[in-house]
């Protein structure tokens, strides 16, 4: 079976976080899209209709491995260093 242009995209993708919730991941999602850094989800649950085959292997949030270092810096919470 020949590979399509969307199966060469998605190999060079890379999973920079694993969440066990769709909303914690749609929010991860969103902050990444506000700062125009291109992702997806990837995850198995049958087209929502058995959401509990996420706590397996979770939603994982993935990106071009260029855009992985500054995905991480959105994603990672500043700390106070006083």
């Amino acid at each position: 079976m020949p590979s399509t242009a969307a199966d060469s995209a998605n190999q060079d993708l890379i999973a920079i976080r694993t969440f066990l919730s769709e909303s914690e991941a749609e929010i991860a999602k969103g902050a990444l899209d506000a700062f125009g850094i291109e992702c997806t989800l990837s995850h198995d649950d049958c087209g929502g209709q058995r959401p509990h085959l996420n706590m397996g292997e979770g939603i994982r949030l993935l990106v071009r491995p260029a855009d992985a270092g500054q995905a991480e810096e959105v994603l990672t919470p500043e700390t106070d260093h006083e």
